[in-house]
């Protein structure tokens, strides 16, 4: 009887899958979804005095209700064609999401379906990835093979490093600097202004204290600052995050002229730890300046998720061996050693990861970068002869510009906005006809925000500089 259940269940959903077009619109969905949650109260009624900012054009409350079976409904055919619609409807509207995704960097070109049936399995690599655990279900085999690859790749020997698949990139640079923290307890954390959040996060949770360096135009750090506040706290040892591909401009810190300022600053290598984040960048090679352990750095984290367009959130983490000892402790109900962030990881990842290198490899991967850059700078191109305020960095896949007025284009293109200025990350998902579809719709729109008169394109020179500005002040140079 329940594996009877088990499979009309199966059945049903798979059939909602199939005959996907003959149910309801995303929007009926929705529609219908807002109608039924008009009876519930706001979830939360003081949002906008919470946020401290009004945030009420990307709040809402719109969600799937969970509702409890009759207890004497031990069949639940009747709900069954529901979720199945439920799950429908979501899915088209992930198809849709999908094909309009420009502001953020991940990689949705996927195709993993020979991983489908590991989904009936409850993945987890417990502890340390080098020591096998109790706990048998486990896919160490393929993450050790995935840090070995990256190990390579950052040139370090296999005996000399130790690393593990986190669950995202901001646990990475939690765990970077967190080893950074380790090696010199009082050391001071450098991080430049258009570092990822992530690493602000670390020194709040961590109570360290921390200096923000100022940056150039590009997003690339400021040597000439950082020097200024190296000097300054000569005194204690120095912690520094190197971005390697800024989310605001993809922007590359120079990692050569970073360490040369410490050593003209008199910090001797027994002096500073090297956290170097490549979230995005950290696979884009040959193209980044060279990341490698044969320069004195500490650590290197990487997302799965971005470039290489794992589905699910995941990251690379590796650093010195000799820097995990203080970290790690034994885990006696495990039969392993833990340095970790986080214990649990995603067992799929790994396996998800290895998938991708083996298909892909360094050549693979080498041909998607060349791809991306080749079609930012098309990107780039087609808005500076349409008159708008456009900046692409060298080497780089994000293209930032003025920020549309119209919001519903923001939210319809999922456009990456910080003040004044949007971005683009082209990233190996996104075609050239995609690109060409977004700024025919920019430049019609715009058109229309600017034609009475009353309203002028903005200066965005101070955030992507005079050269790159095409408002009414600086495009008289051109």
């Amino acid at each position: 009887m329940l594996r009877r259940r088990h499979c009309s269940s199966v059945l049903i959903i798979v059939a909602s899958f199939l005959f996907a077009p003959l149910l309801p619109s995303p929007l009926e969905c929705r529609k219908a979804m807002m109608k039924e949650l008009e009876s519930f109260p706001p979830l939360f009624p003081d949002a906008e005095m919470l946020q401290g900012k009004k945030h009420k054009s990307n709040m809402s409350s719109d969600c799937f209700a969970i509702t409890e079976p009759d207890s004497d409904d031990d069949f639940n055919g009747d709900r069954e064609p529901h979720i199945a619609s439920v799950l429908a409807c979501y899915r088209k509207n992930l198809v849709d999401r999908t094909n309009h995704n420009l502001g953020y960097p991940y990689n949705l070109e996927l195709d993993y379906g020979a991983m489908a049936r590991l989904q009936d399995f409850c993945i987890n690599n417990l502890g340390d990835p080098f020591i096998e655990s109790n706990y048998g279900v486990h896919s160490r085999q393929f993450e050790v093979g995935v840090l070995d690859w990256f190990a390579r790749l950052w040139e370090i020997e296999k005996n000399q490093y130790w690393g593990y698949i986190t669950n995202c990139g901001t646990e990475g640079n939690l765990h970077g600097i967190l080893v950074g923290r380790e090696v010199f307890p009082d050391g001071i954390l450098y991080a430049s202004h258009h570092s990822h959040y992530s690493v602000f996060k670390a020194a709040t949770v961590y109570r360290m204290e921390y200096v923000k360096v100022s940056t150039l135009v590009s997003g690339e750090i400021d040597c000439a600052d950082f020097e200024a506040k190296l000097l300054a706290n000569k005194h204690k040892p120095a912690i520094i995050n190197v971005n390697i591909g800024t989310s605001a401009k993809g922007a590359v810190d120079d990692l050569d002229h970073v360490i040369q300022t410490l050593i003209d600053c008199g910090f001797t290598q027994d002096r500073f730890y090297i956290h170097c984040d490549g979230s995005l960048f950290g696979l884009m090679v040959p193209f980044a300046p060279k990341v490698t352990f044969r320069k004195p750095i500490g650590s290197v984290s990487v997302s799965g998720h971005k470039f290489m367009g794992c589905p699910v959130p995941c990251g690379i983490q590796i650093t010195r061996l000799d820097h995990i000892k203080a970290l790690s402790s034994n885990v006696e109900y495990l039969a392993s050693r833990d340095a970790t962030i986080m214990g649990s990881r995603n067992g799929h990842a790994p396996i998800l990861l290895w998938y991708t290198l083996n298909i892909k490899g360094y050549r693979g991967f080498q041909k998607e970068v060349q791809k991306c850059l080749r079609n930012a700078q098309y990107l780039k191109d087609c808005l500076w002869n349409a008159g708008i305020s456009v900046m692409l960095n060298k080497l780089s896949n994000t293209v930032v510009f003025e920020r549309p007025l119209d919001e519903a284009l923001v939210r319809k293109w999922q456009l990456a906005c910080e003040g004044i200025i949007a971005r683009v990350v082209v990233m190996p998902s996104v075609a050239v006809e995609k690109l060409n579809e977004f700024v025919t719709e920019m430049v019609q729109k715009r058109s229309t925000w600017y034609q009475e008169g009353t309203l002028k394109p903005p200066c965005v020179a101070t955030e992507i500089g005079t050269k790159n500005c095409f408002c009414t002040l600086h495009a008289r140079k051109f």
